[in-house]
């Protein structure tokens, strides 16, 4: 505790200063994430404190970030829909994906897996990072212009007739379930048909609706309704908005400019009396636990969701872990990345018992704490705790921000969020994918084809999609490297290597030398197998130097293993050179060694060998 409490004034500081900056981004996460801004308080909140009291980097400060917002979406908007588009129904399910995202964080830092999160390929995160960009001021376009779908009397009367079909399933479904022969007795259809009201309908047309109109898609398809019915006033909101937070940084950075955009633009609405659309209301008093995932637990409810748990769990580790190196770049530390998972699991579980959404190490926020003085955990906390004391106190006043306010706010976070790094690298990046007419590079492709997916369709299979390329393209990459720099060559003398000079000259045709130089592997075998065809009839001994063969796979060991035995019934002898530990492992392990291949004919250097070949090839005239 002592070590806590030795930097109270600048992590006092650096506390106050960091939660100052996340108030708004809170909020306008909540927003965007659709279950609202308390929401996104709320995540702040238990995160922030959390996170930084178990957590292995001293001076982060987590909370909502764009990137797990943007997945939250999906996750929201996907569960809503299954439940007839009621937010309170699906929120159990909801709360429960983050739940399950949380404690598989933890289970990553238990299982000491921190170390390998850096190996997700940059191609993938750069692409995601552009999609999550591109999704989020697309998504803002609609609120910023002051057009709700939902609220368009004449958009919701297109899809009445759609609505009233889907009513009538749905009575047709109950009554299948029920077991009524309806095809034999229309009476009980009828029946309850007639207890269909206006309300039920327009209910049913509002979550066509908002399925219609919602994602990037959804946006564009709208976008001409919303142009020729735009709300000027809060297009005014939206606009000063983002003006203030660009012009206000180039005045001072020293106090937040989203904070001060917040501000100014809500007094300015309030003051004028103008007539504009709030957030939603804030609750009043500590946040309560939802003890609804426990009691309404559904295994079934979640099931189709928990590929999208574990991509929350995975982006909020690489996200937290790269903000960790930031921090340990500023203040020359160094941080623990298995424990910091496990503080960023126990946060985003109990932030998901209390109604939050999922989040992460935030970058900007950690910056902001540790120039204003911040060095240990306990400015994290305090950074909790302040946006704790801003719902006691401030909850009523924050419910009047104007909604255009705050997708001003998120506009501002999606230009930021766009990896501008990667799309100034395409140019520069080796073209090395050919399609006829067109090159272009494989991690460009891999970029593209993420962002992409991610925009338009799905952000949580898009990363998968995007992993498999780059990992397939990877391994397609060593595996011509590794066939490029292999060989087979003779033992003349000109073309040896130093260490086989002194070998008879005329052996030239009876023994060649197999050079393997890289892994063995799946993705190499083929190449592996065609060098091996290019050995010539007149061969009597093959000699593989393995020296520069660090790693053999299960695929690479059963395709040596058949081309030993191909040379073998060719009456051609096989001898080892300098075979390193772990592919003699391998070898041992199905008795490649020493049922195939003899320990009499494994050498240590090749100067043993190279004694063998002396005494024991001959000349075939």
């Amino acid at each position: 505790m002592k070590g806590l409490f030795s930097n109270l004034k600048g992590d006092f500081f650096g506390g106050i200063t960091a939660g100052i900056v996340a108030l708004p981004l809170a909020l306008a996460f909540g927003v965007s994430s659709g279950l609202g801004p308390s929401a996104g308080l709320y995540g702040a909140i238990f995160i922030g404190f959390f996170a930084a009291l178990f957590g292995g980097t001293n001076t982060q400060i987590s909370g909502p970030t764009a990137p797990m917002t943007a997945v939250s979406m999906v996750v929201v908007a996907g569960i809503v829909a299954a439940n007839k588009g009621d937010v309170n129904q699906a929120l159990p399910a909801i709360l429960t994906v983050f739940l399950l995202a949380g404690l598989i964080q933890i289970l990553l830092g238990v299982l000491k897996l921190g170390n390998y999160i850096r190996y997700i390929p940059y191609p993938v995160v750069s692409g995601f990072m552009t999609a999550i960009g591109i999704i989020i001021i697309v998504t803002q376009i609609l609120p910023s212009l002051g057009y709700y779908p939902l609220e368009d009397k004449e958009l919701l009367e297109k899809y009445r007739p759609r609505a009233q079909e889907v009513v009538l399933e749905n009575i047709l479904k109950d009554e299948a379930e029920e077991g009524i022969l309806v095809l034999e007795d229309f009476k009980e259809t009828i029946r309850r048909a007639n207890y269909i009201s206006e309300e039920d309908v327009m209910k049913e047309a509002k979550i066509l609706a908002a399925n219609d109109s919602s994602g990037v898609i959804g946006t564009i398809k709208v976008l001409p309704k919303a142009l020729g019915n735009i709300n000027f006033l809060e297009l005014f909101l939206a606009l000063g908005t983002i003006l203030i937070i660009y012009g206000f940084k180039k005045i001072t950075t020293a106090v937040p400019s989203t904070l001060v955009a917040l501000v100014v633009m809500t007094l300015v609405a309030i003051l004028f009396n103008f007539d504009y659309k709030p957030i939603a209301k804030i609750p009043d008093g500590f946040p309560i636990p939802k003890l609804e995932i426990i009691t309404e637990f559904k295994l079934g409810a979640i099931t189709p969701y928990i590929f999208a748990a574990i991509t929350l769990s995975l982006l909020g580790a690489i996200d937290s872990l790269l903000t960790s190196l930031v921090a340990d770049n500023m203040t020359k530390t160094k941080h623990q990345p298995n424990k910091e998972l496990v503080g960023q699991g126990i946060g985003n579980s109990i932030a998901a018992l209390f109604g939050g959404i999922p989040g992460a190490g935030a970058t900007i926020r950690t910056v902001v704490n540790i120039q204003s003085g911040g060095k240990t955990r306990l400015s994290g906390m305090i950074a909790g705790l302040l946006l704790l004391v801003t719902l006691l106190l401030l909850g009523p006043i924050a419910s009047t921000i104007p909604a255009a306010v705050l997708a001003g706010i998120l506009i501002t976070v999606g230009i930021g969020v766009i990896d501008y790094k990667g799309l100034k690298a395409i140019p520069s990046l080796p073209k090395d994918l050919d399609f006829g007419w067109i090159k272009i590079s494989s991690e460009v492709m891999v970029m593209f084809v993420v962002m992409i997916l991610s925009a338009v369709w799905n952000l949580v299979y898009a990363v998968g999609i995007g992993f498999i390329i780059a990992s397939l393209m990877f391994m397609k990459q060593i595996g011509n490297l590794t066939a490029q720099r292999s060989s087979v060559k003779t033992l003349s003398q000109k073309k040896s290597w130093a260490d086989q000079i002194g070998i008879p000259e005329n052996l030239k045709e009876e023994v060649f030398v197999k050079y393997v130089k890289g892994p063995l592997f799946f993705g190499s075998t083929e190449e592996f197998e065609n060098l091996a065809a290019k050995i010539p009839a007149t061969a009597t001994t093959v000699i593989f130097r393995f020296g520069r063969m660090q790693y053999i796979d299960q695929s690479g060991l059963y395709t040596l293993l058949r081309v030993i035995q191909d040379l073998q019934k060719a009456k051609i002898k096989v001898l080892f050179v300098n075979l390193l530990k772990q592919p003699r492992y391998m070898m041992e392990r199905i008795d490649v060694i020493p049922d195939v291949v003899a320990e009499e004919f494994i050498f240590e250097n090749f100067d043993e060998c190279k004694e063998w070949i002396t005494a024991n090839v001959r000349d075939v005239v």
